[in-house]
């Protein structure tokens, strides 16, 4: 087992952290606009943030918080996602929420898979009807917003969301796990308090708890005026206004870190200590911290009316691995801790969709507003891609093809010639108008094009009509010209028509073989 543990004394100068660019919080599934709660945290609807999914009531909402006795459930499509504006490169806690509170009367919980911008974050499921379960992540933000997606894992089983917050974190904050992990928080730990600590009192409303069970540790009250918090991860004052100890110096403080898993993961430990009285003469509080009984640090000494943050990373553990304090020889003091952070470390982000096939999609989506239902990551995770696009297998995927057969489009086709990869577009049966765009016939890797059954107009460029790489299907558009020749001889004729009956009539033209264009039936599977 590698690892690397630091010390941070408050004799760091280190600038406090700014306040919240993002502090979001939407309760899934409630028509109210908004509302304040207990916490001074204001939520919101979602009605106008997302535009699938049903809006539920739990069946006892007395015996839950207000935020989770609604929700939103997904009964179509394979994921399903909220996008959240964000700054790129600013980090963020994400927090979603989950209660299924037997609101579809089926008393069957559902398993469903949780994503974030794209990677695959956990798998949601429950013990009984009223268990809520809560999953937290710290990422650095890599485009301009996040998703927060749910997607189907077994086909009677819908995903749905109850409440998802987003905040802002700190720049320097969480700063000694490499960017390109996540870390998932496990628990967060306020030693000796008699409630939970959040917002306001943490300006970025990580919530920490109090012990999940009582180790038989002795409580411990500070009684410094103010605590001076300047260590890089910004614990709130309220958590370090206790702590817990131990009975005497010889009895070692073990830590619990929830850490259930079979084998070793990857982990990221921060703990937090603050004396809690003004130490006699005669008197010394030091120790050191150990896993599996082995020093793993230099003696610490809590300071009075101070913090010192130490943090454990680069390196794994399991549910055997034990971690503790133990008091030193020259300790008249036991140890004592009043906070402490667990996290796992998630694999490699994910750097998403090429962006400038995210680009032409964001066209796509700003032309055609029935498309504006997906959201989230189009192509990863991979098994997930968006419903009408297919994506490369690249550590940055590309986009494909699309498979916008039947969709309803209507209008013209925007420029969308940044999706440079697509190899096949099938635009058929829709009802889309105005002339067949030139940079169709340019795009580098294209083999398939169906515009069959739709309102096109115009000749064919000399870009499609001439080339040879690409299978094309332009049937069904009755007003279309197989070139600008043939277009203006239909003018022609339609002109004279119109002169010899007094109205013009313009006659669907089929295309001759000598055009060199291959006219397919509607053939395309569309997945």
């Amino acid at each position: 087992m590698t690892m690397a543990i630091f010390l941070l004394f408050f004799l760091l100068s280190l600038s406090p952290a700014s306040h919240s660019a993002v502090f979001v919080s939407i309760d899934c599934g409630s028509a109210t606009d908004s509302y304040t709660d207990e916490n001074s945290i204001k939520w919101i609807g979602d009605e106008t943030l997302i535009q699938n999914g049903e809006s539920h009531v739990v069946k006892d909402i007395s015996a839950v918080s207000h935020v989770l006795s609604t929700l939103r459930a997904f009964t179509t499509r394979k994921k399903n996602c909220y996008a959240i504006e964000a700054e790129k490169g600013g980090q963020v806690l994400v927090r979603a929420s989950f209660h299924y509170g037997n609101y579809d009367g089926k008393s069957s919980p559902p398993s469903f898979d949780l994503h974030s911008d794209g990677n695959y974050w956990t798998t949601v499921s429950f013990s009984g009807d009223d268990d809520v379960a809560i999953y937290e992540a710290i990422y650095v933000v890599k485009g301009d917003y996040i998703s927060v997606c749910v997607a189907q894992i077994n086909p009677s089983q819908f995903p749905f969301v109850s409440a998802l917050e987003v905040r802002s974190l700190g720049s320097n904050m969480y700063g000694h796990v490499d960017s390109n992990y996540a870390l998932l928080v496990r628990q967060m730990v306020a030693y000796g308090a008699k409630t939970s600590v959040r917002y306001p009192d943490d300006a970025y409303d990580r919530i920490w708890s109090p012990e999940a069970i009582d180790n038989g540790f002795t409580k411990l009250t500070s009684d410094a005026q103010s605590i001076v918090v300047n260590v890089t991860d910004n614990p709130p004052e309220a958590v370090l206004r206790n702590a817990v100890t131990t009975s005497g110096t010889s009895e070692a403080l073990i830590l619990s870190t929830q850490i259930s898993v079979r084998g070793e993961v990857p982990i990221y430990i921060n703990m937090y200590f603050s004396e809690v009285t003004q130490l006699k003469s005669t008197e010394k509080r030091s120790f050191v911290f150990t896993i599996d009984d082995q020093i793993a640090s230099e003696p610490i000494e809590p300071p009075y009316g101070d913090v010192i943050q130490m943090y454990l990373t680069n390196t794994t553990a399991s549910s055997k691995t034990t971690f503790g304090l133990v008091a030193t020889n020259e300790s008249t003091l036991p140890p004592l801790i009043n906070a402490m952070e667990v996290f796992f470390v998630s694999g490699p982000l994910t750097e998403g969709t090429n962006s400038q096939d995210l680009e032409g999609l964001v066209l796509l989506q700003k032309t055609f507003s029935v498309l504006q239902e997906w959201t989230g990551d189009p192509c990863q995770p991979l098994s997930y891609t968006w419903d009408w696009v297919n994506c490369s297998s690249d550590d940055i995927p590309r986009v494909t093809a699309l498979y916008l057969n039947g969709y309803g489009l209507k209008g013209s086709i925007p420029d969308f010639s940044s999706l440079d990869a697509l190899e096949t577009i099938d635009f058929h049966n829709n009802s889309l108008t105005g002339t067949i765009p030139d940079f169709l016939g340019n795009l580098p890797n294209l083999k398939e094009l169906n515009l069959a059954d739709n309102k096109l107009s115009g000749p064919v460029p000399t870009s499609l009509s001439k080339n040879d790489n690409i299978k094309l299907d332009i049937s069904g558009n009755p007003v279309l010209c197989g070139s600008s020749k043939l277009c203006s001889t239909q003018k022609s004729n339609n002109t004279s028509n119109s002169k010899s009956s007094g109205s013009i009539k313009l006659k669907s033209h089929k295309l001759p073989a000598i055009l060199g264009v291959l006219i397919l039936s509607s053939f395309f599977v569309v997945f």
